[in-house]
């Protein structure tokens, strides 16, 4: 089958002539060249996919060097894979030398050796994973397609390509569930019952591993849905004996979406996933996956707040002792406590998410309009007393006792009369 009027109509004019520039300069070298994995699966199914891989048979990070120097394009080489990353404006290319792989042991890295275009297909996961496209001038736009992947595209279907692809790389099951759920198709028969068999092959795989497959899981569009069908497999246990796939993740799931805030929903989603977590639960999980200190800062917060969620289940509670109830937490943490206590009836209360939703909408972001260098000219000395002074100035800025500068003025100047060797009223902690 041919697809070089489709590739025409697909690629933009610009990166169709630098496909094809790339090509000819492969081929002066004696190398071919190929489109190969997802862009032919997206192409076929008429989804836009402009970060395009490209096999070499041959050397491609010589061959991506080469094609740098007559383009505008920055270069990222890994010569120990025999791989490159071409980067321009709007899109990026992946090159990558033809390589067969061999596997020590299950859940091993693989080795990796030069091949030929049938090797480098024979390696990928999913036969719609294992088409290509040739780009060379005797045949271009040649579909190759050993595994049937555009049948299996056709028929909705995600299949392996041979019976150990789960067991050699378990990450695969991870995979195949998001191809599964992302695409709308279903698992083929064969492959949902290796992939049942080989779930406890995920104790083979490393945390970064495990970790970087349920980000990638978290960055799509409705990643509950992966986590039920993964829970529905017996997979999710493996991850966490603790997460669940229940409508609770898919509800919690949806709100964090209405925030449309798109860079924080992974980290949202994490927070939201563990919410249930034991403190012994969450230190394994953490461990296990081996979690940055940033995010496990905000998922440890998650569940410190959680317990102290009655103390804000107060109508009569003031916006400071609000903040100075909230202030030590990361703002990822507040806001799944605020989607979490986001219910109708029952505990937490709808009092709780209010107070939350006014820590993260208005309270944090208000500053007194004084700073340190205009209290050194009322005549505040600059250390603890001034600090003192700061803080009751904030407060009452908080409470709407002050609302002008003029105000914060007329109060901090009351204050120099006062004793600051007693502390002033301390904050609500």
């Amino acid at each position: 089958m041919n697809l070089a009027r489709q590739i025409e109509q697909y690629l933009p004019q610009q990166l169709l002539e630098l496909v094809k520039d790339i090509s000819g300069q492969a081929a002066k070298r004696g190398q071919r060249v190929y489109l190969v994995g997802g862009v032919v699966r997206d192409l076929l199914l008429g989804y836009p996919n402009f970060d395009l891989d490209l096999v070499v048979e041959g050397d491609a990070v010589k061959l991506a060097q080469q094609v740098a120097e007559t383009s505008q394009a920055k270069l990222l080489a890994h010569h120990r894979f025999g791989t490159a990353k071409l980067r321009y404006e709007n899109f990026t290319l992946d090159l990558a030398t033809a390589r067969k792989e061999t596997y020590a042991r299950p859940g091993a890295l693989p080795a990796v050796t030069p091949g030929t275009l049938k090797n480098d297909l024979v390696r990928r996961d999913f036969s719609i994973n294992a088409m290509a496209i040739s780009l060379g001038a005797n045949d271009y736009g040649e579909l190759v397609d050993p595994y049937h992947g555009k049948s299996d595209l056709g028929y909705h279907l995600i299949r392996i390509l041979h019976a150990r692809s789960f067991s050699d790389d378990a990450t695969r099951i991870l995979r195949a569930v998001r191809y599964e759920q992302r695409l709308g198709f279903e698992l083929e028969t064969q492959t949902a019952q290796l992939l049942k068999r080989d779930i406890p092959m995920l104790d083979t795989i490393s945390g970064d591993r495990i970790r970087h497959e349920l980000e990638l899981i978290l960055k799509g569009k409705r990643p509950e849905f992966v986590i039920k069908r993964l829970a529905e497999l017996g997979a999710l246990p493996r991850i966490s004996p603790f997460l669940n796939g229940d409508g609770w993740i898919a509800e919690k799931f949806d709100r964090a979406r209405r925030l449309k805030k798109p860079n924080q929903l992974p980290s949202l989603y994490f927070c939201l996933l563990i919410y249930s977590f034991s403190e012994r639960g969450i230190e394994q999980f953490l461990a296990r996956l081996n979690i940055s200190a940033k995010l496990s800062r905000a998922m440890r917060d998650t569940l410190r707040l959680k317990t102290r969620l009655p103390l804000l289940d107060k109508s009569s509670l003031k916006p400071s002792e609000i903040y100075y109830l909230l202030r030590e937490y990361e703002p990822v943490a507040i806001q799944a406590n605020a989607i979490a206590s986001d219910e109708k009836e029952g505990t937490p209360s709808l009092i709780v998410h209010h107070h939350l939703q006014l820590f993260l909408t208005k309270l944090r972001y208000v500053r007194t309009s004084l700073n340190g260098e205009e209290l050194k000219k009322l005549g505040i000395s600059a250390g603890p007393e001034m600090g003192k002074v700061l803080q009751v100035l904030h407060k009452a800025k908080l409470d709407g006792e002050v609302s002008t500068k003029a105000d914060e003025k007329k109060l901090a100047l009351s204050l120099k009369a006062l004793d600051f060797h007693t502390d002033p009223e301390p904050p609500l902690e």
